[in-house]
């Protein structure tokens, strides 16, 4: 029994004894060519690191800088102009002007006493228009004419006193220089009627002049005048009355440069008007200007019309018809593809290298939503369709794709309509 307990009690001292700790073995201190190799490679490993982030950070920098440029190029919409048949009728805007057209003024002052004839009268060459008061031109007439019988009658003394002279100075009962001075005095009173004769016809002609007639034979288009006015000699003064010559009339249009060379003197025409549909006046080239307008790039022409019983007014607005037999190539372009430059109306076209190059176009016709080009573009030109106004040529672009509505692409036979 007490071998037993002396036995727990050991095992208890056993337990509750303190754990004994092992220390670890002691290593040999490391080579120093083991540390340097150690402290290259932390560098080496920390060298790659830093490597690597500046080559992410480089290729961001380069990406985000690609993806900035491609963004900073345009986009821009594109279509191919359309090519038109060659028209057989070249139909053009034109102005009907009067053959002969000339304002009427008065040729002396005074005050206007009766006009003859209003707007719309046809008149005669020669025939009275109105008469004009002239009360200080009569006063001046008559003492013109005064004047001369005063100057008439010193001549006829002057005559005498000279011959008088001359027969003395053959019995030198005078001397030669009183017969000089009598024989002067003759010669000088000689000019003064002639002087006055020429102011008296001056004043009787501007005498004449109360009375206007009509240069030449028209129809009084305008009259600005009425009884008791003020009428100034001149152009300073008002115009009487406007007067125009309507047979026959005068049609100015302006034929683009590409069809000049098929203008020809003697060419016929035809006049059409929008009053009067379903007629048309035959005409016949009269002239041209034989030069090309370097604002439009147009040539004047001059169609004359017979206008015998008035139907055509001065000033109307009609369209002249020629037939000039020309093959030329045009095509239309989209009215929103046009740009208006300091050198005039061009268009927008991206080459090959998807540079743009910007065009000087001629404009024929202007079909509303499409424009007749006859020369700067061909129908396998890519041309930009609503184009910025900052685009430059020799600048890149981007083309959108392809889109089954390109804008106000005109149809493939709009222009045909309107020919």
């Amino acid at each position: 029994m007490q071998t037993e307990q002396q036995a727990n009690h050991s095992s208890s001292e056993t337990h509750h004894a303190a754990p004994q700790v092992t220390p670890p073995p002691e290593l040999p201190p490391a080579s120093p060519r083991v540390a340097v190799i150690v402290v290259i490679i932390v560098l080496v490993v920390l060298a790659l690191s830093g490597g690597l982030s500046m080559l992410n950070r480089f290729r961001t920098s380069q990406a985000l800088a690609k993806e900035t440029d491609v963004d900073a190029v345009p986009t821009v919409t594109v279509v191919h102009p359309t090519l038109e048949k060659p028209d057989e009728e070249l139909v053009l805007p034109a102005s009907l002007q009067a053959y002969e057209e000339s304002p009427i003024y008065a040729r002396t002052n005074g005050y206007l006493v009766k006009w003859y004839k209003d707007i719309g009268s046809h008149i005669n060459k020669g025939e009275l228009l109105a008469d004009i008061d002239t009360p200080e031109v009569d006063q001046e007439l008559s003492q013109a004419r005064a004047t001369r019988q005063q100057v008439n009658a010193a001549l006829d003394i002057a005559k005498i006193s000279a011959d008088r002279w001359q027969n003395l100075r053959k019995t030198d009962s005078v001397s030669q220089q009183e017969t000089d001075m009598q024989t002067s005095a003759y010669q000088q009173a000689s000019a003064n009627l002639a002087a006055s004769d020429a102011n008296l016809r001056r004043l009787e002609q501007l005498e004449s002049f109360k009375h206007v007639y009509a240069p030449f034979s028209g129809v009084l288009v305008r009259r600005n005048v009425d009884p008791g006015a003020l009428i100034s000699a001149g152009g300073a003064g008002t115009e009487l009355f406007i007067l125009a010559k309507i047979d026959p009339l005068r049609v100015f249009s302006n034929v683009p440069q590409t069809y000049s060379q098929a203008i020809k003197d003697g060419m016929p025409a035809a006049i059409t008007l929008p009053e009067l549909p379903g007629q048309s006046f035959a005409g016949t080239v009269t002239r041209t200007a034989d030069a090309i307008d370097p604002a439009t790039r147009t040539l004047l022409t001059e169609v004359d019309v017979p206008n015998k019983d008035g139907r055509l007014l001065r000033g109307s607005f009609g369209e002249v018809h020629f037939k000039p037999r020309i093959n030329t190539a045009k095509v239309t372009v989209p009215i929103n593809a046009l740009l208006f430059r300091r050198d005039g109306a061009q268009v927008a076209v991206v080459g090959s290298d998807n540079k743009v190059e910007l065009r000087r176009i001629s404009i024929g016709r202007d079909y509303g939503t499409s424009l007749e080009v006859v020369g700067g573009v061909g129908p396998d030109d890519r041309v930009v369709i609503n184009p910025s106004d900052s685009l430059e040529g020799g600048q890149p672009v981007n083309i959108a794709p392809d889109n089954p509505n390109p804008g106000n692409a005109a149809p493939q036979n709009q222009a045909g309509k309107h020919s």
